[in-house]
Formats: C-alpha cells, sequence, structure tokens
C-alpha cells in the first residue's frame, strides 16, 4: 500500500465535476480524504476561474493502473488530452505523490513539479498531508507552504462546497 495525493481541478461546472470526480475516487479507494476546495486564476492561459483541491488516499495499484484509472475518471467526465494543456477543462485530475517514489519519464512525473510551483497544489496538499515530506527535499508540506505563502501573491479563495 501506497499514499497518493492527486489533485482535481475544474473550470467548466466546477461544483458538479468537482464532486463527481471526488466520488469516483471514493467508489475506488476507501479512506479519500480531501483538502478544502480553493478558487484560484487559470494558469497559462485566459480563462474562468478553476476549482481546486487534494485528495489523499492509499492504494495497492501501480502507478501505471493508478493513472489509467484517473484517466478514466477523466474521460468520463468529458476530458479530452490533446494538445495544449493551457485550456478550460471540465476536470483534472494530476498524480501528485504515489509513496515516497521518484518517477520521471514515459508520461510520469512524480514527484509532481506543480506541488512546488503552484500554491493552488501545495496549499490542499499541506491541508491534507501536512506533516507528509517531499520525497525529494525531504520538506514537510505545511513547512513548504508557510514559506510559500508568506512571499506568495497568489490569491487562493477558500471555496464552502460539500463533496458529499
Amino acid at each position: 500500500m501506497r499514499q497518493v495525493a492527486v489533485s482535481i481541478g475544474s473550470n467548466i461546472d466546477r461544483e458538479h465535476n468537482v464532486r463527481t470526480a471526488v466520488r469516483a475516487l471514493r467508489t475506488r479507494f476507501d479512506g479519500v480524504s480531501c483538502s478544502p476546495i480553493y478558487r484560484s486564476e487559470a494558469v497559462g492561459f485566459d480563462g474562468p476561474h478553476f476549482f481546486n483541491l487534494v485528495a489523499a488516499f492509499m492504494s495497492e495499484l501501480s502507478v501505471l493502473e493508478l493513472l489509467a484509472g484517473l484517466r478514466e475518471i477523466e474521460s468520463r467526465q468529458g476530458r479530452a488530452r490533446a494538445g495544449n494543456s493551457f485550456h478550460s477543462r471540465p476536470i483534472d485530475i494530476d498524480l501528485l505523490l504515489f509513496g515516497d517514489e521518484v518517477l520521471y519519464g514515459q508520461g510520469l512525473d512524480v514527484p509532481r513539479g506543480e506541488i512546488l510551483d503552484h500554491a493552488h497544489v501545495l496549499k490542499p496538499l499541506s491541508v491534507v498531508l501536512p506533516a507528509g515530506r517531499h520525497p525529494i527535499s525531504g520538506e514537510s508540506y505545511a513547512d513548504l507552504w508557510s514559506q510559500v505563502a508568506a512571499k506568495s501573491t497568489a490569491l487562493l479563495e477558500e471555496i464552502e462546497l460539500s463533496l458529499e
């Protein structure tokens, strides 16, 4: 069993799509815990604000089986992964962490670079796994967030939305 963390984001029919994605994860995995939802600006393109959160759970699947399952959830929600990634989307589910593994190449980016690059990924990760440690730096996510929060200009607004 490995601790897994995924980011979930949507800027099309946001409430419906994040709820549907979380429901799909909870159907497949036990003990899915979720951060609050944060609203953030689109990164890399002009578009509606995103709703973002992080879900953490334990999994016995291989990394490739897990990725295939995440892509299936996205596909069922109307996500087409083709071409430029800087556009509006109904759902985006990215694998952030797969235990303590460091996996790059063949479509893998684990731990995902966005953890350290984007407040809308690190903040919810620091809430759901505050004592968890980045597999490369060894720093806790809570400590990493406190460093970023002190100098961040990114606007994150916590959204009150039930995921049930």
